[in-house]
């Protein structure tokens, strides 16, 4: 009997996963593994929004290999030392695993591979597991990756992408191989109140209803924050409970403006990851360095704090903020919105802002977290470094009827647009009757800031 392991990381699901068909295709037996990352948690990149969800994710998985036979090994510890050990004790003679895009995830493969090449076994890591199009199979002639978003779009456009297979039939796990007991969402304290259900029932439940009936008007209403239109999978890409080729497949044959518009949404999440895994240190330095002299100090930490809990006195920006803590997710508009807020307005460091959604989000992706804030802060790709977001434009724009500070910012529920979107232009007394705070700074004032920051006139 010839035995291999599946190393799970992002990839929490049964449907279209190339490593659990390799490992299924070339032994007896597979042990399903994850290991719950100890150095994951160390560096602060386990906040409890995402244990739960990973719990429910964790859950599923292994309810669906029991349906077929199997059942999900839980580990803790080092990845390495714990798959090596899982290795020996299941006489395993391969290992196989997705491939991932961070620094971190580079080093964890090198120091797996060499350990089991020193022990006599194989290591397996798989492309297109995490996204639909490997993140080095679309290059530009002279570099490692693209730097610009369009050119990349078109060129992973014309890329075919492999069909996806459905999930296997059956999983035969090895006898005797011990397991940690699965992890409980309702152990994890410290969620967020308004948390969505993780696992790849849930997730594919929310793709195919989403296909059927909020698809087809994605791209004329994605922005609009009260319509909350937008499909709100992205907990799921991350952690792998969808299959990202497949939901391109599906999406396309959905067709028209929408299903056209929400593969170019998942073509931006393919764009960052490239250029995380060709540039790894952006995820902590400036992609593109604007030499910017970031406030700091008691005040700059004391505007932090009003923009964390969505006091800044700006309806749109504190509704997001307030979203994001109630829900570990908030609208892509409104996150676009409140981060330009901090970064342009209060200017404050970009890396402040993208710590605090990752502590917050469910779908705490490090390549799209990072990167869209460097977009956004105008230190990464976005060709139009000193772009500033205007919250009072953004909010008559985008929640015209002031829905979205409405249900977000209750206080001011009972001020009609557009004077929700500027309560501080009232007359003193209207003023008085909203328990709500005059503005941290004048956008006048925060531009002024920017230019002076970035050494221009």
């Amino acid at each position: 009997m010839n035995v291999a392991v599946v190393l799970y990381t992002s990839d929490l699901r049964l449907h279209d996963h190339p490593p659990l068909r390799a490992a299924l295709s070339s032994c007896d037996r597979v042990v399903p593994l994850f290991v719950r990352d100890r150095a994951v948690a160390a560096a602060g990149f386990a906040p409890p929004n995402r244990l739960a969800f990973l719990a429910d994710c964790l859950a599923a998985l292994d309810a669906g290999l029991r349906e077929r036979g199997g059942r999900l090994v839980i580990r803790s510890g080092d990845v390495v030392a714990e798959v090596c050990a899982l290795v020996r004790e299941a006489d395993a003679d391969e290992v196989h695993m997705a491939a991932g895009v961070s620094g971190y995830a580079h080093a964890r493969e090198e120091r797996l591979r060499a350990a089991l090449e020193a022990e006599g076994r194989r290591l397996y890591v798989h492309d297109t597991v995490i996204t639909a199009v490997a993140p080095g199979a679309v290059l530009p002639a002279g570099s490692d990756h693209f730097a610009v978003f369009t050119p990349y779009a078109r060129r992973w456009a014309e890329l075919p992408l492999r069909a996806a297979a459905p999930a296997p039939r059956t999983v035969r796990v090895p006898d005797g191989v011990g397991s940690e007991p699965l992890p409980a969402r309702a152990d994890v304290t410290g969620t967020s109140p308004g948390l969505a259900r993780g696992g790849e029932t849930e997730g594919r439940r929310l793709l195919t209803s989403w296909l059927r009936s909020g698809v087809a008007r994605y791209e004329e209403t994605h922005d609009d924050l009260a319509g909350d239109a937008t499909s709100r999978l992205s907990p799921h890409l991350h952690f792998g409970t969808l299959s990202a080729t497949e939901a391109v497949h599906r999406a396309r044959a959905a067709g028209g403006p929408g299903g056209e518009a929400f593969v170019r949404q998942l073509c931006w999440r393919e764009f960052h990851h490239q250029v995380l895994a060709a540039r790894p240190e952006s995820a902590a330095r400036d992609y593109r360095t604007r030499q910017d002299r970031w406030r700091t100090g008691p005040s700059a930490e004391s505007d932090t704090e009003a923009w964390k809990e969505g006091r800044t006195g700006y309806p749109v920006v504190d509704a997001a903020m307030r979203q994001l803590r109630h829900e570990g997710w908030t609208h892509n508009r409104g996150r676009l919105i409140a981060a330009s807020f901090l970064t342009k307005t209060l200017y404050v460091d970009w890396r402040t802002g993208a710590r605090h959604f990752l502590d917050l989000l469910v779908d705490g992706d490090l390549a799209n977290n990072q990167l869209n804030w460097q977009w956004v802060a105008g230190t990464g790709t976005d060709t139009r470094p000193n772009r500033v977001l205007n919250p009072v434009r953004q909010g008559l724009r985008y929640d015209p009827e002031g829905s979205y500070v409405h249900r977000w910012v209750p206080e001011l529920a009972g001020l009609a647009a557009p004077r929700v979107h500027e309560p501080w232009r009232l007359p003193a007394s209207e003023r008085a009757r909203y328990d709500y705070p005059d503005p941290l700074i004048e956008l006048g004032e925060g531009l002024e800031r920017f230019r002076r920051g970035r050494g221009s006139e």
